[in-house]
């Protein structure tokens, strides 16, 4: 806790995933530390405002466990996504929540977070390149960019507009972990999220 920037990307990777609690005074074994609550609510304070882009808004709750104090921070999943955090070079980046770390958002996920948001909406043009996608998500699990760039004979930056294009209809979702990006058919049932 005594990096802002560090905070910032925890904070806006939560926010570009699904929000969460982020326990300050927990080490990551469960073993309660403690905190001195001002000064961690401050340093909070000061990556949500300097260090977010849009700034950043939580909440917060004291707990008192076995005499030490730790807080409680609620980061609320963003509306509008992307959400960026500055790095150290004064960048700013889009980081998302995989398991317990903070990784960088890939450049499809937030082609497709600005498409989500465009107001002029997306028009989807159903060609062979869109009919191949989805023929080969319904007879494989998944499909990598660099697979489907093949398979399509497309230059990657269109394989990554058809793959957002999908995205954007909700056909199709991506996963991601720290090393790589696959692409799936989105399961109707989770329609609601």
């Amino acid at each position: 806790m005594n990096d802002s920037r560090k905070i910032a990307r925890t904070l806006v990777a939560f926010a570009n995933t699904d929000g969460g609690k982020l326990l300050i005074g927990v080490k990551d074994n469960g073993v309660i530390a403690g905190i001195r609550t001002e000064e961690e609510y401050h340093m909070i304070e000061a990556a949500a405002a300097m260090y977010c882009k849009p700034e950043m808004d939580f909440a917060f709750r004291h707990w008192n466990i076995d005499g030490k104090r730790v807080l409680e921070v609620d980061v609320p999943r963003a509306q509008v996504k992307p959400v960026y955090a500055k790095t150290d070079n004064n960048t700013w980046m889009a980081w998302i929540r995989v398991g317990d770390q903070n990784i960088l958002a890939d450049t499809i996920m937030i082609k497709f977070w600005k498409r989500q948001k465009s107001p002029r909406g997306t028009v989807i043009h159903y060609s062979d390149n869109e009919k191949l996608l989805l023929q080969h998500l319904s007879t494989h699990p998944i499909i990598t960019l660099q697979k489907y760039s093949q398979l399509s004979g497309l230059p990657r930056n269109h394989a990554e507009d058809v793959i957002v294009d999908m995205m954007v209809a909700g056909l199709v979702e991506m996963a991601q972990n720290e090393h790589h990006s696959w692409f799936r058919l989105k399961d109707p049932e989770d329609e609601g999220e």
